[in-house]
């Protein structure tokens, strides 16, 4: 979200948290992300806008239904998956657009033996896959963190899983925008759906000829950035 954070900085003052690697005491959890970031934002005494990507969208929902005090608004940007059905809509997309060159690439990288080295790879391999044309190939990141990310995801299936997520988003009271690329495997009208029983509030907004990272497409960034900011200083004023 690097590239995010620099573009909203002439308007906005912005924070970007790094999530904790694992390794404590305890597994990754969604509650443990959720309490580190209110660590961030209760030191700061101020509500803010949340802008999340993927995982980091879901990680802002639940932030918002845990702690509605420490959030003016909310930001989904190519939102992960809620349910089963459209989790299984996403994997068949995912199957569909993967050609010869993508799965060399992967079975390149399930050979690495270093974990977050193996994530990182297989994460660049299947780029052609979330994107339509991108500006950059994506490698503004920081780092990997291959058990961080198991340990964070069973937890978060869990909790679908229990039924809490996405029911506790009721208490969510803020507006909330989701941006969503229209060839993004993760499929954003299912998503809306399993969303909108919860969150009646949510606005959708779908960007032509934009994958998972709109900030990265060449069609759809300024369309991204100007709906994106243009969103934010309507309800920070």
């Amino acid at each position: 979200m690097a590239p995010v954070a620099r573009a909203l900085a002439a308007d906005f003052r912005v924070i970007e948290p790094f999530q904790r690697r694992a390794g404590g005491p305890e597994p990754l959890s969604v509650a443990r992300h959720v309490a580190d970031l209110e660590e961030v934002l209760a030191a700061r005494g101020e509500r803010a806008a949340v802008v999340g990507h993927s995982w980091g969208a879901m990680l802002a929902l639940a932030f918002a239904a845990a702690h509605s005090e420490r959030v003016a608004s909310l930001v989904l940007v190519g939102c992960g998956t809620f349910d089963r059905a459209a989790r299984a809509a996403m994997h068949a997309r995912i199957a569909e657009r993967r050609g010869d060159a993508v799965v060399r690439r992967f079975a390149r990288a399930a050979a690495v033996a270093d974990p977050d080295e193996r994530m990182r790879l297989r994460a660049a391999a299947l780029r052609p896959v979330y994107a339509v044309d991108p500006i950059s190939d994506g490698d503004d990141v920081a780092e990997c963190d291959a058990r961080g990310h198991e340990e964070t995801w069973t937890d978060a299936m869990r909790l679908q899983a229990e039924g809490v997520h996405p029911r506790a988003f009721t208490a969510i009271r803020c507006p909330v925008l989701m941006l969503h690329g229209d060839f993004d495997p993760h499929p954003g009208p299912m998503i809306r759906a399993s969303l909108v029983p919860h969150l009646p509030q949510l606005e959708y907004r779908e960007l032509v000829r934009c994958g998972h990272d709109p900030w990265l497409e060449r069609a759809a960034r300024d369309e991204f950035f100007s709906a994106l900011r243009g969103w934010l200083l309507v309800r920070s004023s």
